[in-house]
């Protein structure tokens, strides 16, 4: 039976840990707020971008030169695979991390018989995959919370090189899309070649008149369509990791009240044999002198 002092060295213990972790949940509620108005925000403009794009391609259609020559359009055999995993830099975000690791495994074993190449967005996902002796060809850390549109953009240029080059013939970006504060859902989706938007998102859109011609639009219009795929998967993950943590951190601190109350009611059921103990000691030793 652990005695009063090793009881109250515990529960002092549970109660700092739930100090932490209700501090943290504060906090990941707080940046959950502005991560989800971020997301809220540049939906609707990647909306707009795409039936613009939509707008731009209806009006090439008839060209198949100016549409089919553009290199982030080119449709190759899949030999060589870029995935792209957006994680997070740190973890005490339940099984956020974990998610995107068993699915990123899931996928390198679905495709196998390909040369699969990771770009790794993230410290959990890069060290695991990299001491794994997996293919990390990239890597960006300490951007997943706080990612801004000029980090997007340096890593679709970088990815938007390697297939231009030939390196990769398609890339895939993998991450966690926010749905709710309790929800994030596993997604994977392919960002290169590009898939232009049909002519049904088109006429969902305001009727354009072009200054430039519309090729050349197309042509300026592709890599910015890529900039913002992969600025819309941070914010996404950037919000799902918030959610996450603070979903995690709320279980946490409900453990460890509940923690709290079994150690203080074990302890005073110790102190209460304790001192009925003494008590019978008394009344023996004073029965004995008489």
């Amino acid at each position: 039976m652990p005695s009063l002092i090793d009881l109250r060295r515990r529960i002092r213990s549970v109660k700092n840990t739930e100090q932490v972790t209700k501090a943290m949940k504060m906090i990941s509620a707080a940046k959950l707020r502005r991560a989800q108005d971020r997301v809220i925000a540049a939906r609707p403009y990647a909306s707009i971008f795409r039936q613009m794009l939509a707008q731009v391609a209806a009006a090439v259609a008839d060209d198949e030169e100016s549409l089919g020559s553009h290199p982030l359009l080119a449709r190759r055999p899949e030999a060589r695979i870029l995935a792209v995993l957006v994680t997070g830099d740190r973890g005490l975000a339940g099984a956020f991390n974990s998610n995107l690791i068993r699915g990123t495994q899931e996928f390198l074993r679905q495709h196998a018989d390909a040369d699969v190449r990771l770009f790794t967005i993230g410290r959990k996902g890069h060290d695991f995959f990299r001491k794994r002796g997996s293919n990390v060809v990239g890597a960006r850390t300490g951007i997943s919370q706080s990612a801004a549109y000029g980090d997007a953009a340096a890593i679709a240029r970088e990815v938007c090189e390697r297939f231009e080059k030939g390196e990769a013939d398609s890339v895939y970006v993998i991450f966690n899309e926010f749905k709710s504060v309790m929800t994030q859902r596993f997604t994977i989706s392919r960002v290169l070649p590009l898939e232009v938007p049909s002519g049904a998102d088109a006429q969902a859109g305001a009727d354009y008149i072009f200054e430039q011609p519309p090729g050349e639009l197309m042509r300026a219009l592709l890599p910015r369509y890529v900039e913002i795929s992969f600025y819309q998967a941070l914010l996404e993950s950037a919000a799902a990791e918030h959610a996450a943590r603070m979903t995690a951190m709320e279980a946490a601190t409900s453990n460890a009240g509940e923690m709290i109350d079994k150690l203080t009611l074990y302890m005073n059921r110790v102190r209460q044999a304790s001192i009925t103990k003494e008590l019978i000691e008394v009344v023996s030793g004073a029965a004995a002198q008489t």
